[in-house]
């Protein structure tokens, strides 16, 4: 799909949820019968002619102002996310991306992940992941004991049926994977491992195809995530994303505990298992 039907998606999807109530414009049943807006009406809110908005709906429309994309951002009430991801539509880089090679991290890089003293793995903007420490892979999946091309965190989420048993707020982390694979693939458009992933998950997924569907877009940066942990039970833990400040494209993701809580204790549990020679 091109970044103009893209485009034409994501305005649809923002503007279909979109509640008239919240805007004080009538919502009975002889009034609409579809949610969200009318093209009229959030062509009047962004203050652009309602033949213009349709255009841009219809993928037809080149080269929109930053003046338009602001109104459209304010009309839609997008956050920092969606309003970049519209960005990355609207003016998207021409330059061809091709799928890096083999991506590998620096050696220092794996030996700052040794020395982190929690859960801790690196991936890439695909969501491979490229490295981790052994409290990392020891918390879900065993990403050595994975081929190299499956160590993909929407793949292992969405094709793997162990991702429901130890992920018991899947619901939720699902719809968080995927508004952060759509926003990184707003970045690069012409990227085409993107389309290609983006393929094989909808195949493989009804779970994955009506989420990306929903055109939600959010980058990767914190939250709490609860986990089942083969070893020692229920974990609730906290993550932060640090991304390269060289390479953009990879990012570091650490797990924490809250101090003194059941999961912290449960946590160097995991540690003290991990650390056992008869284990390793």
């Amino acid at each position: 799909m091109t970044e103009t039907a893209e485009l034409g998606d994501f305005l649809k999807a923002r503007r279909a949820a979109l509640d008239p109530a919240d805007l004080g414009l009538p919502t009975g049943f002889n009034q609409r019968r579809v949610a969200g807006l009318r093209r009229e009406e959030l062509a009047q809110l962004a203050g652009i002619s309602v033949d213009y908005y349709t255009r841009l709906e219809q993928g037809r429309a080149r080269n929109v102002s930053d003046s338009v994309l602001e109104s459209l951002s304010r009309a839609l009430r997008l956050h920092r996310d969606e309003e970049t991801y519209l960005r990355n539509l609207a003016a998207p880089k021409r330059k061809r991306v091709a799928r890096p090679k083999a991506r590998r991290i620096r050696p220092e890089l794996q030996l700052m992940l040794n020395a982190i003293q929690s859960p801790a793995l690196m991936f890439d903007r695909y969501g491979d992941v490229l490295a981790w420490n052994s409290l990392g892979t020891a918390l879900s999946f065993d990403f050595a004991a994975l081929p190299a091309g499956e160590r993909n965190i929407p793949k292992m989420f969405f094709l793997d049926e162990r991702a429901r048993e130890l992920h018991p707020e899947w619901g939720t982390v699902a719809k968080e994977i995927v508004a952060n694979l759509r926003s990184e693939a707003g970045k690069y458009p012409d990227d085409p491992y993107f389309a290609q992933l983006v393929g094989e998950l909808s195949l493989g997924s009804e779970a994955f195809r009506k989420l990306w569907a929903t055109q939600t877009v959010r980058e990767k940066a914190h939250a709490w995530k609860v986990v089942i942990n083969p070893i020692v039970g229920e974990l609730r833990l906290r993550y932060e994303t640090l991304r390269l400040p060289d390479d953009p494209g990879q990012a570091l993701v650490i797990y924490t505990a809250e101090p003194g809580s059941d999961s912290e204790r449960a946590l160097r549990l995991l540690a003290s298992w991990v650390a056992d020679p008869a284990h390793t």
